[in-house]
């Protein structure tokens, strides 16, 4: 099925509140099938959506501002926000800090809470309390889960395709390099050098091929698994 048809087929079965068992329900359904309708082009940079609290470097934020290099997103525990900056997209829940780097090297930091983001081509940098990842054209989601009485700091990782260098910040050597075509291998990355090591494989938690969707086609573009035999949604 070619992408004009697998649009078309996803429009009818949004119409038609096919695409329940998908995930695609409510407030994403209605921005899924605003990113379908508007064909293979791009949306317009910035905030694309806001829910409950969101500010923009302390203030109230507005659909349709520009979230530039310095900038800090942050949303309560009622919030959500989806935004588009340049060819990346990103769906931040509630409760996270999110702040923007003025370089490659320093592209994004996730200070605290969740977020999925879809990049487009090129090496950038994404920071947080346990990890640097290295990205290239990629999609990834990220959950910081701050220390227990239990345990240290832990995030976790999923890169849900593409490549990724992941170097582990209380275990340097331990870095590796990812590549994958679907949720392959989610990871838990510890604060913790004593362990024998500090990423531990996870289960596939908390986001959904219909996200990935949505973002990739707010910036114009598609998930590679998308149309492929046998393809089935998470």
């Amino acid at each position: 099925m070619n992408h004009m048809s697998a649009r078309r087929t996803l429009l009818r079965a949004l119409g038609a509140g096919l695409l329940v068992r998908h995930g695609i329900t409510g407030g994403l359904a209605g921005q899924l099938q605003r990113a379908l309708a508007n064909g293979v082009d791009p949306v317009p940079a910035g905030l694309r959506k806001t829910v409950g609290t969101v500010t923009l470097n302390g203030r109230p934020a507005r659909a349709g501002e520009l979230v530039k290099p310095g900038d800090r997103i942050v949303t309560g525990p009622d919030g959500e926000a989806t935004y588009v900056i340049d060819r990346h997209a990103f769906l931040q829940r509630g409760a996270s800090s999110v702040e923007f780097g003025r370089g490659a090297a320093d592209f994004m930091r996730v200070l605290s809470g969740r977020i999925l983001s879809v990049f487009g081509p090129g090496e950038r940098q994404i920071r947080f309390s346990t990890a640097t990842i290295g990205i290239r054209g990629t999609a990834c989601y990220i959950e910081e889960e701050p220390a227990t009485t239990e345990r240290r700091a832990r995030t976790y990782f999923c890169l849900c395709y593409g490549e990724a260098k992941v170097t582990p910040s209380a275990a340097p050597e331990q870095w590796e390099t990812l590549l994958t075509t679907h949720h392959d291998h989610p990871l838990y990355i510890h604060d913790d050098a004593a362990m024998p090591s500090t990423m531990v494989t996870a289960p596939v938690i908390n986001h959904s091929d219909a996200e990935l969707l949505l973002l990739e086609n707010l910036v114009g573009r598609w998930p590679p698994f998308h149309g492929q035999p046998g393809f089935e949604y998470r």
